[in-house]
């Protein structure tokens, strides 16, 4: 079933009005008067509407039935990705965006090569923000995950330490894996922190583990930093059900 987004303020309890690019949207794929689609408000509520009137610039709906989504995680997931070169950052969020995360965070880390200016990270940050809309859309999501950058790793560990488990991932741990981290304890929230490229320094490490995150292994071998985090995810959506 088609799916539109509109902000919270637009879903009305009774009647909606698709204008915009949700309008065009909609004549492209020339919907007709009495046909059916839901509208979501992006923050995980939906509501079942049917095609009343089309005219020039707008579409009405008539709303059936409202709900919360049906397709969003039980348990909120947050992707905290350390800048990575060139546009690995789209494909995360894009991937991590039709995984379930509920938010994407990049930051700085001591080695990362990327570190975009205030200038260009303003346009940056309204392109992926796009991008995670425009894939929460196509995976039939009913909320957009939030992206966010952070100004430092001091930053992303204050903020990541909220989550009720908190887990970074480095190629030099040995003894505890993903699957250890998530037996234990109760959590409806996680935050998955990965490194840039080069990995993440031993002393960033340490300071993670000071600040409370578990420090863990995604195994043998070495992933791209593009690779980690969506690897991640999907561990972490297949042992709560997800899958």
């Amino acid at each position: 079933m088609t799916r539109f987004f509109v902000t919270p303020e637009e879903m009305l309890p009774e009647f909606l009005v698709l204008t915009g690019e949700n309008a065009k949207h909609a004549k492209v794929l020339r919907l007709k008067e009495g046909e059916e689609v839901l509208v979501c408000d992006g923050q995980g509520s939906e509501c079942l509407c049917a095609v009343s009137d089309i005219s020039e610039g707008q579409i009405s709906l008539v709303v059936k039935h409202r709900q919360e989504s049906q397709t969003e995680a039980a348990v909120r997931v947050s992707v905290y990705m350390a800048f990575p070169k060139g546009d690995k950052l789209e494909h995360v969020i894009q991937k991590a965006t039709e995984l379930g995360a509920c938010e994407i965070v990049a930051f700085p880390s001591s080695r990362c090569v990327s570190r975009p200016d205030d200038k260009s990270l303003k346009k940056k940050l309204e392109r992926w923000q796009k991008i995670a809309a425009s894939a929460a859309e196509q995976s039939g999501r009913g909320a957009i995950p939030e992206v966010v950058v952070l100004p430092s790793y001091t930053e992303a560990l204050k903020r990541a330490t909220r989550a009720d488990k908190a887990i970074l991932f480095y190629e030099n741990e040995r003894a505890v894996t993903l699957k250890m981290s998530l037996q234990t304890g109760d959590y409806r929230t996680v935050s998955l922190l990965t490194g840039p490229e080069g990995g993440l320094e031993a002393s960033e490490v340490e300071r993670a583990k000071e600040a409370g995150m578990d420090i863990c292994t995604l195994g043998k071998r070495i992933l791209r930093c593009e690779t980690a985090p969506l690897c991640a995810l999907s561990a972490v959506m297949y042992h709560v059900g997800e899958f």
